[in-house]
């Protein structure tokens, strides 16, 4: 704005009406202020007394600590083995003329399977047959005669050389008939052989040949395998300084228990059977410094299977009235081992001695025996950010559900 001179000139403003407008900026800023800490206090947390409350402690899990009989196991590697597996040969040459089995097919010992052309040997026993009534006729008709010139001889009626032919030629003839009885049997026995049975009960594998084939003896390749399935058994190995252990096993009164899982589902719990340990190996592998052992299982229900790969757990021994907690409980100091026990909203840290362990439980005691008992409280989930006397939250295990609306 410029005057009447031409100069620059500035508005006039009063004095006062410039401190009113100063006063009326900090009146609204106060406000402001008043309204976000008003705003801030009522989000704050609140204790029954109506002040804020202090710090969230730290969020774990807890476990009580159980008492129960635990039996100890020593676990190894092992495979299904049938107690009688048989692959089914020809016996004779022969066209295979009926398979009476189908593959997979239970069969009992003594079922017919197989049937194999028999006409050539029942000519070859027919035969035999013939010889042998020829031979006995002849033979009947030289013991007369030998008995007749027996009787003459005692009167001087025949001469001795006479009475003498007369006896190998019976000697003879008896001689004929005993062979061709071996003739006949031998026959009855290659007759048999067309007629391939079952030598043990079991499940039938997959056929390698079809009927209207010409087998041979020595031919390498079988019709089909046979297999036990139930019973049947485990072999596994486990190291040489368990020899001791499984002597007394096998000593003792009642066959010590053997648990078989899917090999790559133990921890789960798929238990597969449970069976008897039946006997360990005459000498330790000098290669890989293991003893060989076999357990027999009832399989009734098919679940092991041969040739199969299972995780093998012999028990040992039974702990009583054993003090139980899950592995994660279970912390590794510099120098011993320690829990961390609940007291109160805090924890407290407490030295013990691992008794044993697998992948399902511990078995402890506390140094100091009356710190850890049957029921007492440790942390089980969220050790990493405690220290001994830290505070904590409880957090339940239940699940949470939301009520159903109607």
């Amino acid at each position: 704005m410029f005057g009447y001179n031409g100069r620059l000139a500035f508005p006039y403003f009063p004095s006062w009406r410039f401190g009113m407008r100063t006063r009326s900026k900090l009146v609204v800023f106060v406000l402001a202020l008043v309204v976000i800490a008003v705003a801030a206090k009522s989000f704050m947390p609140k204790t029954a007394a109506g002040k804020t409350a202090g710090p969230v402690g730290i969020p774990v899990h807890v476990v009580a600590v159980k008492q129960q009989d635990v039996p100890r196991f020593i676990s190894g590697i092992g495979t299904v083995l049938s107690l009688h597996s048989v692959v089914v040969r020809p016996q004779i040459d022969g066209v295979l003329t009926q398979l009476l089995v189908k593959e997979g097919q239970w069969v009992k010992a003594g079922d017919l399977m197989a049937q194999i052309d028999d006409r050539a040997i029942r000519a070859s026993l027919d035969q035999a047959k013939a010889q042998l009534g020829q031979a006995q006729a002849q033979l009947h008709v030289a013991e007369v005669d030998l008995k007749r010139y027996k009787v003459l001889s005692v009167d001087d009626g025949v001469s001795k050389q006479t009475l003498d032919q007369q006896q190998a030629l019976y000697d003879q003839l008896k001689a004929t008939v005993q062979g061709n009885q071996a003739s006949i049997a031998a026959a009855q026995v290659q007759l048999s052989y067309t007629q391939i049975r079952s030598p043990v009960a079991g499940r039938v594998g997959i056929r390698t040949v079809d009927p209207g084939n010409f087998l041979r003896v020595s031919d390498a390749q079988g019709l089909f395998s046979v297999t036990q399935m139930d019973p049947i058994a485990v072999e596994f190995s486990l190291p040489q300084n368990l020899l001791p252990t499984l002597q007394q096993l096998l000593n003792a009164p009642a066959p010590a228990l053997v648990n078989a899982y899917l090999s790559d589902h133990e921890q789960s719990g798929s238990l597969l059977a449970q069976g008897q340990l039946r006997l360990i190996d005459n000498q330790v592998s000098a290669t890989t410094g293991t003893l060989r052992a076999k357990a027999e299982f009832a399989n009734a229900a098919q679940t092991l299977w041969p040739g199969q790969l299972v995780t093998v757990k012999v028990q040992t021994a039974i702990d009583k009235d054993a003090l139980v907690v899950p592995p994660q409980v279970v912390q590794r100091g510099l120098e011993q081992y320690f829990v961390y026990r609940v007291n109160g909203d805090a924890v407290q840290s407490v030295p013990v001695k691992l008794l044993y362990q697998d992948s399902e439980l511990n078995i402890i005691q506390g140094v100091q025996p009356a710190d850890i008992q049957a029921g007492t409280v440790l942390v089980r989930d969220g050790q990493s950010r405690l220290k001994p006397g830290a505070k904590i939250e409880v957090l339940s295990d239940e699940p949470t559900t939301t009520p159903v609306q109607p």
